[in-house]
């Protein structure tokens, strides 16, 4: 009982922040509000049944703090910050052009030679208008500018409050339900590998979604991201996914650091205990 006011509050803050963009934007432009008003339904009931469930079956590092709180406020700041810059076009207020004018300003500064924003800028058909070209810098550049972040705020975390050993003794089976440490090898080994692999997928995913999309325009029209809904959910997806697994990443390898570290220990002990004896 003492999990459901946590669950439910994040169910609710989940939901909410995925509705959000089809609640707000109700331009012309905008498609399927419904679905997305199911789909955060789904996503609400889901993480409640994580949080309130004494062993979760799928989500990761749920009793290790911040690191999922740092992946929601990502989450929900791209979300929430790319909807009210797109609802700026449709009916505009002070503060949301204020919002516009700064993220303009972001992404006009993310916009150089060879970055992600400026990849994600050149996938863009030719002749597309100036305003969408505007509009997919602007949301390129702050989504990636808020993930990035959030990935200096868990780095930081982890290397001044020493996460997660600031929270207690971290347990394996509640925070990598997915993770079977019988599988087979050593575990440190297998911590080491998918930290590396999840870092480097993620730090590649910006540079190579957009090239994936430009190869592929018979199959997917990019001049799509006229549509609010999609340019939001597009961004958020391009720059949430691969901050998420550059996170998860680097906790996995803190995890196998901590392994490690307690083993020479462990193994220290023994030896002048060995010697002790002898």
């Amino acid at each position: 009982m003492g999990r459901i006011p946590g669950a439910l509050l994040r169910a609710v803050l989940i939901a909410a922040t995925i509705a959000t963009p089809a609640l707000l934007l109700t331009g012309p432009l905008s498609n399927g509000p419904e679905i997305i008003v199911f789909i955060a339904l789904v996503a609400g009931i889901f993480v409640f049944s994580e949080y309130h469930t004494v062993f979760p079956s799928i989500l990761e590092f749920r009793d290790a703090p911040p690191l999922n709180r740092l992946r929601f406020l990502a989450f929900a700041g791209t979300v929430v910050t790319l909807t009210l810059i797109a609802k700026n076009a449709i009916h505009s207020t002070e503060f949301t052009s204020a919002l516009a004018g700064i993220g303009a300003l972001v992404g006009h500064t993310l916009d150089f030679p060879y970055s992600p924003v400026r990849l994600l800028v050149l996938m863009l058909p030719a002749d597309a208008s100036a305003d969408l070209f505007t509009s997919v810098r602007t949301a390129a550049g702050v989504g990636y500018a808020i993930c990035l972040l959030a990935i200096i705020a868990f780095i930081l975390a982890v290397r001044v409050k020493g996460w997660p050993t600031g929270n207690g003794a971290f347990n394996v089976w509640t925070n990598l339900p997915l993770f079977d440490p019988t599988a087979g090898g050593d575990v440190v080994d297998r911590l080491y590998t998918d930290a590396r692999v999840n870092i480097i997928i993620g730090v590649l995913l910006p540079f190579i979604i957009p090239a994936a999309i430009k190869l592929s325009s018979g199959l997917i029209d990019p001049a799509g991201l006229a549509d609010a809904n999609v340019l939001v959910w597009t961004i958020c997806a391009w720059a949430f996914m691969p901050a998420s697994m550059i996170m998860r990443g680097i906790a996995m390898a803190r995890i196998a650091s901590l392994i490690e570290e307690k083993r020479r220990r462990a193994y220290a002990v023994a030896e002048a205990e060995g010697v002790q004896a002898a």
